[in-house]
């Protein structure tokens, strides 16, 4: 651990002690005011790490480019396909905004129909798109929900690791934070049990301080954001970022868009395309790929590549109401567990589960979680 006394095994090996701990008085910053002219005393219920509490783990691998996700159309001999696909780890984040984008493509080419391949949260958004635009829909995908990519997703709403900042430019930029500002406000009208969405208080952790102050898409998406120097220590870290945004359970939320999909009309037909002359043979004029790190394969991307994540669920606290972020580490808390991560891979193709990556995990966020003790 920190040197505090307590080793890091047995440390994992029980679950943490008291309920509540209570961390000295921040500042917050009303409109009118500056920041420090009110306190308010904060309290933290810890995250009880242990092995015994490991539910279950997962991997996922998020189709990631470098140069940012694609969002653009194309003549395929009769066909208009439209590519909505590469988001890397802002899928859920981005979703309604990029499905927006790839929506508007299409315009009025859709008369008979359009097809969407793919069933994961980029296909269901960009389905759901249609069908309030009066579309006739059919989905095409190997699988549904719970058997997507997106449903093994922290769900997070932060449009981190995206694309590469060295490798986009100001067109891209903007249409990067055009996508977030939609869905950031799609995502809004969807707070609820209903869809499994809700605003939560989240943690920036870092030992050094941020080298660029604006948070990813716009500093406007995060409501009551605040900057804590080191003589607070939140966390045990000495610079802090706070703010608000959603945090999304995807098994309810996509079950929810599936529902949505169906009650409008929409068809789901269990199919994998194994190239694009399976793509030509559709009935539908226009087609929407959304197939993520398909695309790679299918549609002959060679920049889209894997990053493999592995998360550790466990035993869910709902005394738990706040999130947090140190580098790669992370901590969710959802009705279906405590989500841990994490992992961010690149151009790692395996599913399997990595035993060492697991108590890797487990330490880094155990001893985050001490530093609440302060």
């Amino acid at each position: 651990m920190s040197g505090r006394g307590v080793g890091r095994r047995s440390f994992l090996k029980s679950a943490l002690g008291a309920s509540v701990f209570a961390l000295g008085p921040w500042p917050l910053a009303p409109l009118d005011a500056p920041a420090g002219a009110r306190e308010l005393k904060r309290r933290f219920a810890p995250v009880k790490i242990s092995r015994e509490r490991l539910i279950r783990t997962v991997v996922g691998l998020r189709p990631y480019r470098p140069e940012g996700f694609v969002v653009g159309a194309e003549r395929s001999g009769e066909k208009l396909v439209i590519h909505n696909y590469g988001h890397g780890c802002a899928g859920m984040t981005l979703s309604w905004g990029s499905a927006a984008m790839a929506a508007d493509l299409a315009r009025e080419a859709g008369r008979g129909g359009f097809a969407v391949l793919g069933c994961g949260v980029m296909g269901l958004s960009t389905a759901r798109l249609l069908q309030r635009r009066g579309g006739q829909v059919t989905i095409y995908a190997k699988g549904q929900p719970p058997e997507t990519t997106s449903n093994i997703s922290g769900a997070l709403w932060y449009p981190t690791s995206s694309f590469n900042p060295q490798r986009v430019d100001q067109a891209f930029t903007e249409k990067f934070k055009l996508a977030c500002r939609i869905s950031h406000r799609a995502f809004q009208d969807l707070v609820g049990d209903g869809y499994g969405v809700r605003w939560i208080e989240t943690f920036l952790l870092r030992n050094e301080p941020p080298q660029n102050p604006e948070l990813i898409g716009g500093a406007q998406l995060y409501p009551e954001t605040l900057v804590h120097q080191d003589q607070l220590r939140h966390f045990g870290f000495p610079h802090v970022t706070q703010f608000n945004t959603m945090l999304i359970e995807p098994a309810v939320y996509l079950n929810a868009l599936l529902r949505d999909f169906h009650l409008a009309g929409g068809k789901i037909v269990v199919k994998e395309f194994r190239g694009r002359e399976e793509i030509a043979a559709l009935r539908e004029p226009v087609v929407f790929n959304c197939t993520g790190l398909g695309a790679r394969t299918l549609f002959g991307d060679d920049k889209l590549i894997p990053v493999r994540g592995q998360l550790e669920v466990l035993l869910p606290q709902p005394e738990v109401d706040y999130c947090y972020v140190s580098g790669s580490l992370y901590m969710f808390p959802r009705r279906d567990g405590i989500i841990l991560g994490g992992t961010f891979e690149h151009d790692r193709w395996s599913l399997d589960a990595d035993a060492n990556q697991t108590l890797l995990t487990l330490e880094g966020n155990a001893r985050i979680v001490e530093g609440l003790r302060h």
